[in-house]
């Protein structure tokens, strides 16, 4: 049961995932980083709004949005911009909000992205300013993609023109040849910058960005929180949630379960509308489609990561503050004002087709499966290929 539940959700995520992926090849293939870090670089409440009404109406979820979020740090971002977008984006979007009015009525399709925009500008406000260190790890890690993407030796990070791969001496007359070299393992390279690239260029650029650096980045985390859903989907009842009802109890045990779970907005508001029925007050339910969709141990470990413990505490801050907050005005708005919040279960049909739900996590697993396998100790013997 548990492995077909891993099954289930790595397959549910897997178009989304791979859609994150896409978009944050193209991100750094046609938004130029001297844009990027004018727009979102600096701290202020400007590029932390910026940031979340940039996110906001994107169709990814916690997962997808891991690798775009990335993406747009390494493109100059600020982490409370980059913190404020990895909000935004998972906790609503266009397909949710259309969801949530069928399912849930007027009412909470109109709070719930509000809630969520407010949420993340939190979370970004939290974070606070890049300090220099802060801008000077950027930078490296600016330097270190590039290192990346132009190494031409497994052996050393610069080659001489005497010198060949893995030591091996080159003729006098290779000393000479233009600049697209290939290195000991047999990886031809030929960096060209983005702006002198066809569109085409652009386009695999960006796709070879995403399925190598991007997936190498993510895998572990997206793995362990896949993991810790599917345990939380077979260990935890179905009724466990509705058991508590309304109030703030009922809240803190949405917050509990949500943490660790993995579901994207869309998905979750089926959810939320069963548990509607089942007696749970509607301020309980919105804490579930916020903090569901916007926390995972994938995400919060990417976070920790990427971003610092700073941002951590910023990012749950903003995504627990704000839930309790708004749910708890939302069940006084219904009480006292007579809101109507109407479940409409009835499609619950897969968004997806299943043909293309397969073929993503078939794609995904393949690139995963090729970073792990780097990872093996092939490594090691590149490694000491020199010695």
């Amino acid at each position: 049961m548990l492995v077909a539940n891993f099954v289930e959700l790595f397959l549910e995520s897997a178009p989304w995932l791979l859609l994150g992926l896409l978009m944050a090849g193209l991100l750094k293939m046609f938004v130029p980083m001297e844009w990027m870090h004018k727009q979102l670089g600096g701290y202020g409440i400007k590029s932390v709004v910026k940031a979340a009404l940039f996110g906001a109406p994107l169709p990814l979820c916690s997962c997808g949005v891991i690798p775009a979020a990335i993406g747009l740090r390494r493109a100059g971002a600020s982490k409370a911009a980059t913190t404020t977008f990895m909000v935004s984006t998972p906790e609503t979007g266009i397909d949710s909000i259309s969801v949530s009015y069928v399912l849930l009525g007027p009412f909470m399709a109109i709070v719930r992205p509000i809630a969520a925009v407010i949420s993340a500008i939190v979370a970004g406000l939290l974070v606070g300013p890049d300090t220099k260190g802060d801008k000077a790890e950027l930078e490296v890690a600016r330097q270190d993609t590039l290192t990346t993407e132009k190494t031409t030796s497994c052996c050393s990070k610069q080659t001489t023109k005497e010198q060949g791969s893995c030591g091996s001496s080159k003729k006098a007359t290779h000393a000479t040849e233009p600049a697209a070299e290939e290195d000991c393992c047999g990886t031809s390279h030929d960096e060209v910058e983005p702006k002198n690239l066809s569109l085409g260029g652009k386009l695999l650029q960006g796709l070879k960005y995403s399925a190598t650096d991007l997936v190498r980045d993510t895998t572990m985390w997206l793995l362990v929180g896949i993991f810790f859903a599917a345990l939380v989907k077979t260990y935890v009842p179905a009724d466990f949630l509705a058991q508590y009802g309304s109030g703030i109890l009922a809240m803190l045990v949405m917050i509990g379960i949500s943490v660790p779970m993995y579901i994207c907005a869309t998905a979750s508001t089926p959810i939320a509308a069963g548990l509607l029925l089942a007696g749970v007050s509607p301020g309980a339910v919105l804490v579930f489609m916020l903090a569901g969709p916007a926390t995972n141990i994938a995400t919060l470990g990417v976070v920790t990561k990427e971003l610092g413990k700073r941002a951590l505490f910023g990012y749950i801050g903003g995504v627990v503050g704000v839930a309790l907050i708004s749910g708890y005005l939302v069940d006084y708005l219904v009480s006292t004002y007579g809101f109507v919040v109407a479940p409409q279960i009835g499609e619950q049909h897969s968004l997806l087709p299943q043909p293309i739900v397969v073929a993503s996590g078939v794609i995904l697993g393949a690139l995963m499966l090729k970073v792990i396998f780097e990872k093996l100790p092939k490594n090691w013997w590149r490694r000491d290929c020199c010695s």
